[in-house]
């Protein structure tokens, strides 16, 4: 039950060893500050690791071509490789169940765009419909490239949010025709994108189009694909690999050649950064933990001196006829809630920090660092729960001590 007399003997008790009280909420606090804020980091850091992921879809694969490093079949090294149409359709005659989502794709760099008084310049890339959940771009305003526009190789465009901004200001680009080096394009589809800003600056138009446009016959720049997401890593690795061994075959490449052509797989990225996260998590876990022991090794010793320093006014108490269930009581009480206080206020310096130095932080790649409040809460409450056995342990022998020995102590 709530006792009021109780709390004015706890505050006077703190009032008089002010120091005492500091100290004990200082090693409080500054666990609890100290394990938000690494938390807080190691959640920055996943943040920006998981912005990295957003740009492209998770199960992608991006298929370039270089130049022969070897010679091989009595072909010389330094031969350009070119991928053409009939690609497009060795690779999904091939692996047409592992293919989820499939484009090749013509790439136009430094393209000026014009609208009226309006003009910058962007990277045009020629894609099927296929190609928006390659890139995870979200439409949000019209729509995307259709097959409808591939087969009447439509000069039509999908923008970035950040070209309509640049070459429309607060007015809609829907509808309206660009002039792409020259030629008219008209705007159907504004998107975003997950992967930020340079993202968000690119143009597509019809695959077909570009190719008409920019290409004297049927050749194209690269590939990307979405292989099955039922795939494992282990069975998405295997699938590059054979890909990369049969177009490497059929281009009379090497197959030590590592430079002719290039097959990145998103499912090894995945897997290096899943194996980083969770070494990342096991340190952070592993400071936190000790972090927290610290604390409450701290808690112990002092509570330890605290009742070994005032053995002789409890001594007094007993002998004015305090029983040993009050002594306890007020010395456990007394406990928790320095504990509580000094937890909570160690809470909120480090939630405060973390969002002051937010920003700040960005160019080291710390992203948006926080922490989740269940966490700390329960660290908090970890401490408390140490503070309260802390407490406990000693105030039980003191509560046993004879009053006269207690007034002996020195």
């Amino acid at each position: 039950m709530f006792s009021l007399d109780r709390w004015i003997e706890i505050f006077q008790t703190l009032n008089k060893n002010k120091l005492r009280t500091v100290l004990s909420g200082f090693t409080i606090a500054f666990a609890i500050l100290l394990f938000t804020l690494l938390f807080g980091v190691g959640n920055g850091l996943k943040h920006t690791f998981e912005k990295q992921f957003a740009a492209d879809a998770q199960n992608s694969v991006y298929i370039r071509s270089g130049q022969t490093t070897k010679p091989y079949k009595g072909l010389q090294s330094g031969r350009k490789i070119q991928f053409k149409n009939d690609d497009t359709k060795f690779i999904n005659s091939k692996f047409e169940d592992e293919i989820q989502f499939f484009s090749p794709n013509i790439e136009r760099f430094n393209v000026s765009a014009v609208y009226k008084g309006e003009q910058n310049r962007y990277t045009v890339r020629g894609v099927y419909p296929d190609y928006q959940p390659l890139e995870s771009a979200v439409i949000q305003d019209g729509r995307f490239l259709s097959v409808l526009d591939l087969k009447r190789r439509s000069k039509v465009i999908a923008i970035g949010r950040l070209v309509e901004k640049d070459l429309f200001g607060s007015l809609s680009a829907m509808g309206k025709n660009i002039n792409l080096d020259g030629i008219a394009y008209k705007v159907i589809g504004v998107f975003n994108d997950p992967g930020g800003d340079g993202d968000e600056r690119f143009i597509y138009t019809p695959f077909t189009t570009a190719q008409g446009m920019y290409r004297d016959n049927d050749e194209l720049d690269r590939f990307g694909l979405t292989f099955n997401p039922e795939l494992n890593v282990d069975k998405a690795m295997a699938f590059s690999n054979l890909l990369t061994k049969m177009l490497k075959e059929k281009h009379n490449v090497h197959p030590r050649d590592q430079a002719a052509i290039r097959v990145f797989n998103y499912a090894e990225r995945t897997r290096g950064v899943q194996q980083f996260m969770m070494v990342l998590n096991v340190i952070i876990l592993f400071i936190g933990i000790g972090t927290l022991v610290a604390g409450i090794i701290g808690i112990s010793n002092i509570m330890v001196y605290i009742v070994k320093e005032r053995n002789k006014e409890l001594g007094i108490r007993k002998a004015l006829g305090a029983t040993p269930k009050s002594i306890i009581g007020m010395i456990m009480l007394e406990s928790i809630f320095v504990t509580a206080v000094a937890g909570y206020a160690g809470l909120m310096i480090g939630v405060f920090t973390l969002k002051a130095l937010g920003k700040s932080l960005e160019e080291y790649g710390i992203l948006n660092p926080s922490v989740e409040t269940y966490v700390v809460v329960g660290a908090t409450i970890v401490l408390i729960i140490a503070g309260t056995i802390a407490g406990y342990i000693p105030a039980t022998r003191a509560a046993r001590i004879k009053p006269i020995e207690a007034l002996n102590d020195e």
